[in-house]
């Protein structure tokens, strides 16, 4: 049984002046006429208990791959751990569209569920139409993301940090914080939320950032058809009884070594680890800030001129044109592809690894060997075709059409 929260209301936009000093900023209030209905279960859905397959908790990749289970990635931390009425709230916060200069757009304008929570545009439009500099990553599996940063610069050092970052830019949502705390306080189903989840009605924008968290980890992927596969064998590498032939042969592509056209040995899971298919493990850079990265640029470019990736965060050379990877999952329904969507289709980010990896000043081995020779993949077509077919085997609908996912404002 659900409850309908109806409100209608006259809600105040604040319009608030510069000011200095830290002094408090004076407003205008203009009056609108507007109601509101949010769809929210009797009973909270489940987020902070959600049952992870075996697959997540235990590695079972042979010792050679290195790895560990995908639950030696969670980036939770102890003071913000998942709560169903923390995500409630934050899953509201999410799909709120009053929460922007002009109430046009949410954090799920640009993270569309049947997207897999990204966006199909290769750059995302901002509260006046404005464009974003990047495309929008997906945000499932974000849990599992190792070194804890986000955004593709990784600039922002937590999930927390991360979330009220586009409520404050300019083109995105257009904000202060204290405008969208004003915003928040202004809307009358909201009290009862903060109350539920933090145990009193107040409302600051660090409990708002703690909720939108919860709700973004809460994204996890665990009902594909690899996992459902997954659950009938003891191992990733053999082959999965219910997979077709050319998935498994896609699958084994992608796990297993092979040899680059520069006589070193790599695969595709060593940039896309565990079962939550996540960024690496970070690698420690030398240097006196002790900052952390992944280790390698993807080779989508001979050098980088406009985007420098996490160079732009670290200040780090090696980093230069590096990015965040995010996670594989529903990368099928997730076009375009990369940083800056450059690629629309599969087909095209696959012929990229076979042909088109350049010799970028932050490449390392095995995609270029000591002598400088860049490595390809060199996929036969067929191998193509397999490796498309299996990666359509992450596509998650029935995580992605999960009523405790989608838009309560509908």
């Amino acid at each position: 049984m659900k409850k309908l929260i109806f409100l209608s209301l006259a809600f105040i936009v604040i319009l608030f002046s510069s000011c200095s000093n830290n002094d408090q900023e004076d407003y205008v209030p203009i009056e609108e006429d507007s109601s509101s209905e949010i769809n929210l279960p009797d009973v909270f859905f489940n987020y902070a208990n959600i049952i992870l397959p075996e697959h997540y908790t235990e590695n079972s990749f042979p010792d050679q791959f290195q790895f560990q289970a995908a639950i030696e990635f969670d980036n939770t931390p102890i003071d913000n751990p998942i709560t169903d009425a923390g995500a409630t709230l934050g899953r509201v916060l999410f799909y709120d569209e009053k929460l922007s200069a002009n109430s046009t757009v949410s954090c799920a304008s640009c993270h569309k569920a049947e997207h897999g929570f990204s966006d199909p545009d290769i750059l995302s439009k901002g509260f006046e139409g404005g464009l974003t500099r990047r495309h929008s990553m997906g945000i499932v599996n974000a849990r599992f993301y190792d070194g804890g940063k986000f955004f593709w610069d990784e600039r922002a050092a937590t999930l927390e940090e991360q979330v009220l970052m586009p409520f404050q830019d300019e083109v995105e949502m257009g904000l202060t914080l204290q405008e969208l705390t004003t915003i928040v306080i202004g809307q009358t189903y909201y009290p009862q939320l903060f109350e539920d989840a933090f145990g009193d009605q107040t409302i600051t924008s660090d409990r708002i950032s703690r909720a939108l968290a919860q709700f973004i980890r809460s994204l996890v992927s665990t009902t594909s058809k690899y996992d459902q596969a997954r659950s009938d064998v003891d191992s990733p590498i053999v082959d999965f009884p219910s997979f077709t032939d050319q998935e498994n042969a896609g699958k084994r592509l992608f796990y297993m070594p092979r040899p680059l056209t520069n006589g070193l040995n790599a695969n595709c899971v060593a940039c896309h680890v565990s079962e939550a298919f996540v960024a690496p493990i970070p690698t420690i850079t030398p240097i006196p800030n002790g900052i952390t990265t992944f280790a390698t640029t993807n080779g989508l470019d001979a050098t980088s001129t406009t985007d420098l990736g996490v160079n732009e965060t670290t200040g780090n050379p090696n980093d230069v044109g590096k990015f965040k990877v995010p996670s594989l999952r529903n990368i099928a329904i997730r076009p375009p592809y990369m940083h800056d969507g450059r690629f629309a289709t599969l087909e095209e980010v696959i012929e990229h690894y076979s042909s088109g990896i350049q010799n970028h000043q932050s490449l390392i081995s095995p995609l270029v060997n000591s002598e400088g020779e860049v490595g390809q993949f060199n996929f036969t077509e067929e191998e193509k075709e397999a490796l498309v077919a299996f990666l359509n085997t992450l596509t998650d609908n029935q995580m992605l059409t999960d009523e405790k996912y989608s838009n309560p404002f509908e």
